[in-house]
């Protein structure tokens, strides 16, 4: 791109200098040859008007006394009427510029000049001309390059920028080059760099919620499935088959819970739901891992409490508190639910040392861990809470005390709105 550049640029310029370098030629060679002519017939004329004076004077007219009137190279020849011809200088060879002027008293007095004046003076006007067109030429040729390097190194910079997007390194450059329309393209790249980075983003965080979110359920389940493998009890086997099928329809929530959240974290389907049902699957869930840690939980509290919310995901945010307890804390887990105004409150707290004061103020953040955990649990249950309109808090560092709250009623002038607007 950058040749064809100069080439262009180079190819116009040599254009516009061949045509106005031809024209001027032209026109100063007519103008010096015009100048020339002028001059013959300006000194022939005054030569004329000299004998003439001296004529009518009865003064002599020698070639001594009008040898000073002729410049230069000039020859003039005066004829007059019943006198030999008078010559001033050497008469020229070749091609002359003549001019023959007559005077009043019959005389004819003809000047010449040789062309050779002429042709040097119109070689130094081409080499004038020459000079300044090959200056035009370098001129061009340095405007040209700069040109060149201004529009070609930003393609190049952009080309860059589109094989770094396409090798999976999505940071934007925010460099900007001065020509609207590279600039244009520049802020498209970036945009597009930025809604990469932001799928990029999404894509693995949903990859880390997931593998986090069912370790839990697919090691209940795992449990399930051997304990009906080594029991030979019908009836056992029924009743750990259906705990298994709802492990798996709880699975199957959480997934699409995730996908949910990974389109759209506002998107909720929130009801009227049973705390105590959602409290004793959980229970049920964990007592096997607890009691293989030597350790028991229990709930307590209010009984038969209604909440609004996603019970799936009701669900995954008290696991992940319960699996916090089980990996960080130490004692008996409790679950205690209470209300407070109009929204249902669910306590997870152990009797483990708490969250470490430097990590108090962080311990919703992602990767974000008192031990060597991933760091994601918590933040994605505060996730899961915020979309279904309620709030998860640490309420007490030590011991560690973890409260969930749900609103209690569904929040009708928000559905009237949103029917409205339907």
């Amino acid at each position: 791109m950058r040749r064809r550049l100069i080439n262009s640029t180079l190819a116009v310029v040599l254009v516009v200098i061949a045509v106005f370098g031809i024209s001027l030629v032209i026109v100063e060679t007519r103008t010096i040859t015009n100048s020339a002519q002028e001059r013959v017939q300006s000194e022939a004329v005054r030569l004329a008007s000299i004998v003439d004076s001296r004529l009518i004077g009865d003064e002599r007219v020698t070639g001594d006394i009008l040898k000073d009137q002729v410049a230069g190279e000039r020859y003039a020849e005066i004829r007059m009427p019943g006198r030999d011809p008078i010559e001033i200088g050497t008469k020229p060879v070749g091609q002359v510029i003549s001019y023959t002027a007559d005077g009043e008293q019959g005389e004819k007095v003809t000047v010449q000049e040789p062309r050779s004046e002429v042709t040097a003076e119109v070689g130094r006007t081409l080499l004038l001309i020459a000079g300044v067109a090959l200056l035009a030429i370098v001129a061009a040729v340095l405007l040209a390059v700069r040109q060149a390097n201004r529009l070609a190194s930003p393609l190049t910079d952009l080309a860059s920028t589109a094989e770094r997007l396409g090798s999976g390194d999505p940071r934007p450059r925010h460099k900007r080059y001065g020509v609207p329309e590279l600039d244009r393209v520049a802020d498209v790249l970036d945009g597009s760099a930025e809604r990469i980075a932001r799928m990029l983003t999404a894509e693995r965080r949903l990859a880390a919620d997931a593998s986090h979110q069912l370790r839990t359920p697919l090691t209940a389940l795992s449990m399930r499935l051997e304990e009906i493998t080594m029991t030979e009890d019908l009836d056992e086997v029924k009743e750990e088959a259906t705990i298994a099928l709802a492990q798996v329809e709880r699975l199957t929530d959480v997934v699409e819970r995730l996908l949910t959240n990974a389109r759209d974290p506002r998107t909720g389907s929130a009801v009227s739901f049973d705390l105590d049902e959602v409290i004793k699957q959980q229970l049920e869930e964990w007592r096997p891992a607890y009691r293989s840690a030597g350790r028991a939980i229990v709930s307590s509290g209010k009984r038969h409490l209604t909440a609004v919310g996603t019970p799936g995901a009701v669900a995954q945010v008290l696991a992940a508190l319960i699996e916090n307890s089980l990996m960080h804390g130490g004692g008996t887990v409790a679950l205690r639910t209470r209300v407070t105004g109009n929204q249902a409150v669910i306590e997870v707290t152990d009797e483990g040392a708490g969250v470490p004061p430097e990590l108090g103020s962080r311990i919703f953040e992602r990767t974000i861990s008192g031990r060597n955990s991933t760091g994601i649990g918590l933040a994605v249950a505060r996730d899961l809470a915020e979309a279904d309109g309620g709030r998860l808090e640490m309420l007490q560092a030590s011991p560690p005390v973890f409260g969930l709250f749900l609103s209690r009623t569904p929040m009708k002038k928000q559905t009237d709105e949103a029917e409205t607007i339907r």
